[in-house]
C-alpha cells in the first residue's frame, strides 16, 4: 500500500517491494522512465524527479530523498540478514553437538506431490520436481542408511517472511520429502517475542523458539519414517561441504559414528 504523509520523510513513507525495486532499477539505469503508477507514486514522493535532455527526451533520476531511502531499507535488510545468519549459526553448531554432520545452505532436488502441488482454484495436477533449499539440513553420523534420521530446519526471523512461507504447502512438502523432521526456528522480535506462536505453524511440522541465547523446543517434530535418502539428494551432499563447527561438536562427531 502506498501512503504519502503531510510531512516527507524518507523513512516513514510506506512503499511496496515494488516501489524499492523500481527505485533500485533506475539509480542503477540511465533512468528511462516506464509511464505508470508505481513511477507517478515514486514521483509524487519525492523520491524521482524528471531531467529533461536535448532532444526533448524526458529521464528520471532517483533524488537525495530516494537515496535516502534506499539506505534505510539496505540497512534494514542488513540487519535481517544478520539475524537470519546468527540464528542459522545457532541451529547448526547445536545440531553439530548433537553428533550429527551438518549443511548450510543446501540446494536439493525435492519431488513434491500433487496434493501439495494443487494451486487453489486450479485442478490437479501431477506430482513434479522443484528445488528446495533448506537453512539447515543434518544426518546422524552413522554407517547404516536406516538410521540417518535426516532433518530439516528453516529459520524465520520475520513475522511477515513466516506468514508468506506458510502459505507455500509445495515447499513444505518438499521439506517433508527429504527429511524424517521438519522443523521451523522462529526468531524473536525487537520486543524480545516470539515472531510466532506454536500453534501458527502446521501441526506436521516442530517448533523451535529463540528465548535470549537459547533455543527451547515450543512443539515436538513428528517422526516420519525414512529408510533411506533418494540417490539425488546423497549426490548433493557429496558435492557440498558439511558444516565445521566447534572443537566439542568435532569430538563428538569423531566419537560417535556408527
Amino acid at each position: 500500500m502506498f501512503t504519502l504523509p503531510d510531512t516527507l520523510d524518507a523513512t516513514t513513507v510506506e512503499l511496496s517491494r515494488r516501489h524499492h525495486q523500481r527505485l533500485r532499477d533506475v539509480y542503477r539505469s540511465v533512468g528511462w522512465p516506464c509511464l505508470d503508477m508505481l513511477e507517478v507514486e515514486l514521483l509524487a514522493a519525492g523520491m524521482l524527479e524528471r531531467v529533461g535532455a536535448s532532444g526533448g527526451c524526458e529521464t528520471l533520476r532517483v533524488t537525495d530523498v530516494g537515496v535516502t531511502r534506499l539506505a534505510h531499507v539496505f540497512t534494514r535488510n542488513k540487519a535481517r540478514r544478520s539475524q537470519h545468519e546468527a540464528l542459522v549459526e545457532k541451529v547448526a553448531l547445536e545440531m553439530a553437538r548433537a553428533g550429527r554432520v551438518v549443511w548450510r545452505g543446501l540446494s536439493l532436488r525435492a519431488k513434491v506431490p500433487a496434493a501439495a502441488a494443487k494451486l487453489e482454484g486450479e485442478a490437479e495436477i501431477p506430482s513434479y520436481w522443484c528445488i528446495a533449499c533448506p537453512d539447515v539440513f543434518s544426518i546422524r553420523n552413522t554407517t547404516v542408511e536406516a538410521y540417518l534420521e535426516p532433518i530439516v530446519h528453516e529459520i524465520k526471523v520475520s513475522r511477515a517472511d513466516l506468514l508468506g512461507d506458510l502459505k507455500k504447502t509445495a515447499k513444505r512438502a518438499a521439506y517433508l520429502g527429504m527429511g524424517g523432521e521438519c522443523w521451523y526456528v522462529l526468531g524473536q522480535t525487537a520486543k524480545g517475542r516470539s515472531i510466532a506462536e506454536p500453534d501458527e505453524i502446521p501441526a506436521e511440522c516442530g517448533v523451535m523458539l529463540c528465548q535470549g541465547e537459547r533455543l527451547v523446543v515450543g512443539r515436538p517434530a513428528p517422526r516420519r519414517p525414512l529408510e533411506k535418502l533418494p540417490f539425488h539428494v546423497w549426490m548433493s551432499l557429496s558435492k557440498a561441504s558439511p558444516f565445521v563447527g566447534d572443537d566439542a561438536s568435532q569430538a563428538l562427531l569423531q566419537g560417535h559414528a556408527e
